[in-house]
């Protein structure tokens, strides 16, 4: 079955930044940067600085993070950063 919107957190030392249903992310990855969209295969990586940016409807967000790393599972993706 396919979806078309992935549920993010984005989670910090001091608590959870975002929680909800965004349309992708594209992550700073250590190999450089990389999209995750609906029904992407499952991954796990780590992150190195630079932008977070995610699309919820029309609007575009960005974070910048000092690294970290991410979990894709199913439709879940979960993002820890410093």
């Amino acid at each position: 079955m396919k979806y078309d919107h992935i549920e993010l957190t984005i989670l910090s030392p001091k608590g959870t930044i975002y929680k909800g249903g965004v349309d992708n992310v594209e992550l700073p990855g250590k190999a450089g940067r990389f999209q995750i969209l609906p029904n992407h295969a499952p991954i796990i990586s780590s992150l190195q600085k630079g932008a977070i940016v995610y699309k919820v409807d029309d609007d575009e967000r960005r974070l910048e993070v000092n690294g970290g790393f991410v979990e894709m599972n199913g439709l879940m993706v979960v993002v820890c950063i410093e």
